[in-house]
């Protein structure tokens, strides 16, 4: 039986799944209030009451990210995040940075090299999509004075980068 509000694929997909402790719903809407072409798809709620929560609270959150589908679940206890996995954001323009930084920076703690954990404790990733190609010079003399800027920053700012590799 196929699911009506889930388009046909020609093989499996992959998606990550967040764990929260009751707040899934409200991680889910803060996230997709922040990225562009991001949304809400469904929200589900329990049937039954459960660890996750009550009958009738929010069980699972199925949403957009930038075109990147996630699902967000009310595990029924706080999960800890760790730096294994993070979510990476590429920006084109500085001013996309300091918006997405300073939104999910809000309650959360800033990291070096463009990181940052969320208030929930999400690693993020807050990079200029520049930098790839700054690094992948084949002037290694640049790409190592890129790197060395990159060490000396939380947030990135992506003139410091570009001066460094102009040197």
């Amino acid at each position: 039986m196929t699911n009506p509000s889930r388009p046909a694929t020609s093989g499996p997909s992959i998606s990550p799944c967040l764990w929260f402790d009751g707040d899934a719903e409200e991680a889910a809407r803060f996230y997709v209030s922040l990225v562009p072409n991001s949304r809400i798809d469904r929200i589900q709620t329990n049937l039954v009451d459960s660890p996750s929560g009550p009958a009738g609270s929010t069980l699972l959150v199925i949403f957009t990210l930038a075109g990147q589908r996630f699902m967000a679940v009310n595990g029924g206890m706080r999960m800890e995040y760790t730096h294994a996995l993070s979510l990476l954001i590429e920006c084109d323009t500085q001013a996309e940075i300091d918006r997405l930084w300073d939104g999910l920076l809000e309650g959360g703690t800033p990291e070096q090299c463009g990181w940052l954990k969320d208030r929930w404790g999400v690693s993020w990733q807050i990079t200029p999509r520049a930098l790839g190609d700054l690094l992948a010079t084949p002037d290694t003399a640049r790409a190592a004075r890129v790197m060395q800027a990159l060490f000396g920053m939380v947030k990135i700012d992506v003139e410091d980068l570009r001066r460094a590799w102009e040197g």
